[in-house]
């Protein structure tokens, strides 16, 4: 057995010597943060204060642009302050604890975006009970549970990671990877219950999700067939938004999963690109979800005009 090391620290091998081009990388991301903060904070002000915006879509959208700001803060100004920084390290219990946000951001965007299909299949194929299903407390219930099951479950995985006794402490990435930390362990028998509890917790936090949106748009869809040009229109504008926001999380979520697993296909891609198509997951969502949801849904447009002062959101 190799010698265990008790590591109060974790380095990130993924930064490279940009020289001055560093401080252009962190305007940018700088400008991108601030976007994403200001963006989602708008629509959830939005949401809270406008009366008409308080039903099941809207406070499941809320719950989704709180997850934004909350999955972005957990990247971006670590991502920032060691971009320009020379040392590319973070103590240990920041490590576990941007692993365990942007692990709970993840399973809770998926299991929102799960939760908002099956609202709109419920409102689409059944639209006389849909006020009597999802009333504001089963509303309030969902969000509660969406939140407090991804907490729970990754509790328990950063558990047994951090029980590991480890023999290195470089991560090749420019943030925490739990997946990369499991990498460390001195021994691998060590890590079978981490290697059976992770393909349990995909399981839960994307296959199960997956096969609710399935089933909510094969439903939406055998609807929509039979119904109106009318209906198949409203139907196509309050999905079209969640199926952007679906496919894009995905995407980034596959590429970090590439990138974590399968070294092979990632050796030849450059840097700079590497670095960005792994944060691709917590970046471009966050930025995405206030455009889609803000630009395509009317009332959210609306609401945005009322509320917001002339010189933000003008009157057309």
């Amino acid at each position: 057995m190799e010698n265990s090391t008790q590591f109060t620290s974790f380095m990130l091998a993924r930064y490279s010597d940009s020289g001055h081009l560093k401080y252009f990388y962190f305007i940018i991301l700088t400008v991108l943060y601030v976007s994403i903060v200001f963006a989602n904070t708008v629509l959830i002000v939005v949401i809270c204060m406008d009366r008409s915006l308080h039903e099941p879509m809207y406070l499941f959208l809320c719950s989704l642009f709180v997850n934004e700001l909350y999955g972005s803060t957990a990247l971006f100004p670590a991502l920032m302050i060691n971009l320009v920084s020379d040392a590319h390290s973070v103590s240990t219990v920041y490590c576990y604890l941007q692993m365990f946000c942007l692990y709970t951001y993840g399973s809770i965007e998926f299991t929102n975006l799960a939760v908002m299909s099956y609202d709109r299949y419920l409102a689409i194929c059944y639209p006389l009970q849909y006020n009597v299903v999802m009333t504001p407390n089963r509303v309030c219930i969902l969000v509660c549970v969406i939140w407090l099951y991804s907490f729970v479950k990754f509790i328990i995985t950063l558990s047994l990671t951090i029980r590991l006794k480890l023999c290195g402490n470089l991560i090749d990435k420019v943030y925490c990877d739990n997946f990369l930390v499991v990498k460390l362990a001195c021994s691998t028998s060590d890590t079978t219950v981490n290697n059976i509890y992770g393909l349990y917790g995909v399981v839960l936090s994307v296959a199960v999700p997956l096969i609710t949106i399935l089933f909510s748009y094969i439903k939406i869809l055998t609807v929509c067939l039979k119904s109106s040009i009318e209906t198949r229109q409203k139907a196509f504008s309050t999905c079209t938004p969640h199926l952007a926001s679906l496919l894009n999380f995905s995407f980034g979520c596959f590429l970090n999963l590439l990138q974590s697993r399968f070294d092979r296909p990632m050796r030849n891609v450059p840097t700079v690109l590497h670095t960005m198509l792994s944060v691709y997951f917590a970046m471009c969502q966050p930025l995405l979800n206030p455009i889609v949801y803000g630009v395509r849904m009317a009332k959210i447009r609306q609401a945005c005009k009322n509320i917001l002062p002339v010189g933000l959101y003008p009157k057309t």
